[in-house]
């Protein structure tokens, strides 16, 4: 009996232990179970938190995002589905709203006069336009540049017409260039939501021909080109570009002076390579966007790696451009710019003059630098290919009267209709050339800047 007592208790103690075990082992999973739920709902707030704040952020900052991935003009963001039919002649309508292009034109002391005469050279009223005259210039030469622009009747109207309060010091081949061009697109895109391409001009550079001409052709375009001549940075150059470290005074002075030389060098990159090409570019208004936003932090990781460049204004655009898989197909190695250099060494471009004349004509590009302060070509570039008499280069949109030496351009037409003259033809053939399967064959290369000048040969 009392053996029976003691395995009895025994058994009992066995079943609660087995029961306590079970308990416990069920209750293993509690804690991580409730873990999970408690990281899902977190994960799930800062989602729909996140959706509203980012939301709440474009709104404020007014500015309209583009995706890469999502194109209007084409069915993928990259322009070879669609390179066949931009370039169509048997089509004198484009197929979508008429191109607008954004400009930024830039001068330093005494060139504001030069200034007003380019940006009415370029004007129309569908365009945009930003205005920068650097530190440099005298606070009176900066005022006076703002009051022409206030008191003009067409761009008060219009409104599309911007002198930039902040001016910045700018060195040619600093950064700050690059800061100041980036400062200027940040702004065309706060003050305007409808441009697609992104200009940049100097007081010294002057259009060959006119803006109907331009928009015309560029109607017939894909709005995912960029033209910025371009070639990857090998051999010397490498070594001297990318090795130097230079310091840009105008980040940290109030006057101008040269870049700094430091007696310190760094390794080349391995990340990503680097391209050098033309400060003067034409891109596309969400290559500018992706440069601004830089959402996968490439446009500012290059922008600190120029800081400390010789020649960045030649450089950051190549740079960002070519090792970004969604842009580096959009490339076109030409800057549409007509530029003679000197030679030897061809380091810089000299001044245009009469003689150059016919060599810019020739070219087919749209525009040319640089010219001297009212040399006599401009004045033959204004009679013969602008057709221009008065303020502004005239076209289709100049519905006013022209007798009596009236400025045509003073009643506003249409916008959306051009007129383009032998300018246009001219431009027409430089992009049959540059949208050609053999040039485009080489963006992003070693040998892209070679076959931009066989082009230029040829015309």
């Amino acid at each position: 009996m009392q053996r029976r007592r003691i395995w009895l208790v025994s058994m009992k103690k066995t079943i609660n232990n087995s029961h306590s075990g079970w308990g416990f082992s069920d209750r293993k999973w509690i804690v991580p179970f409730f873990a999970s739920v408690l990281v899902s709902i977190t994960l799930s707030m800062a989602a729909v938190f996140g959706l509203y704040s980012s939301s709440y952020a474009s709104d404020e900052l007014q500015f309209d995002v583009i995706s890469v991935a999502q194109s209007e003009e084409s069915s993928g963001y990259f322009v070879e589905s669609d390179i066949k039919t931009v370039f169509d002649h048997r089509s004198g309508v484009s197929k979508v709203e008429a191109p607008r292009l954004a400009y930024l034109i830039s001068g330093t002391k005494g060139d504001s006069q030069r200034m007003m005469r380019t940006l009415q050279a370029v004007y129309h009223p569908r365009n945009q336009y930003v205005l920068h005259m650097d530190l440099e210039a005298p606070p009176r030469e900066r005022l006076d540049l703002s009051m022409s622009v206030k008191n003009d009747p067409m761009f008060r109207e219009v409104d599309n017409v911007r002198v930039m309060a902040q001016s910045n010091l700018v060195t040619y081949k600093g950064p700050t260039m690059i800061a100041c061009t980036l400062q200027a697109i940040a702004v065309l895109l706060k003050e305007s939501l409808v441009w697609d391409w992104f200009i940049n001009l100097s007081a010294s550079d002057y259009p060959l021909m006119t803006q109907d001409d331009i928009l015309h052709v560029f109607s017939n375009l894909s709005r995912n080109l960029n033209f910025l001549e371009h070639t990857e940075l090998v051999g010397w150059k490498l070594n001297q570009r990318a090795k130097t470290i230079v310091i840009d005074p105008a980040l940290y002075l109030s006057r101008k002076s040269d870049l700094a030389m430091t007696t310190q060098r760094r390794s080349i990159p391995t990340s990503f390579k680097l391209y050098t090409g033309s400060a003067w570019v034409v891109l596309t208004r969400s290559f500018v966007e992706y440069c601004i936003w830089g959402w996968d932090n490439l446009p500012r990781t290059m922008l600190m790696y120029y800081t400390n460049f010789v020649s960045s204004p030649e450089g950051y655009f190549h740079t960002v451009m070519c090792n970004t898989e969604e842009f580096r197909h959009t490339a076109i190695g030409h800057d549409l710019h007509y530029i003679a250099w000197d030679n030897p060494p061809k380091q810089h471009p000299v001044a245009l003059t009469m003689k150059d004349f016919r060599k810019m004509v020739n070219s087919s590009a749209p525009f040319a630098r640089k010219f001297a302060k009212n040399d006599p070509v401009l004045d033959k570039i204004d009679k013969e290919l602008l057709g221009r008499t008065n303020r502004f280069a005239p076209g289709a949109w100049c519905v006013g009267s022209s007798e009596g030496g009236a400025d045509p351009c003073s009643v506003r037409g249409n916008d959306t209709v051009f007129k383009p003259g032998p300018g246009a033809k001219r431009l027409q053939w430089l992009m049959g050339e540059l949208l050609s399967d053999g040039f485009r064959s080489k963006q992003c290369s070693t040998e892209n800047s070679v076959v931009g000048a066989k082009i230029a040969e040829k015309s």
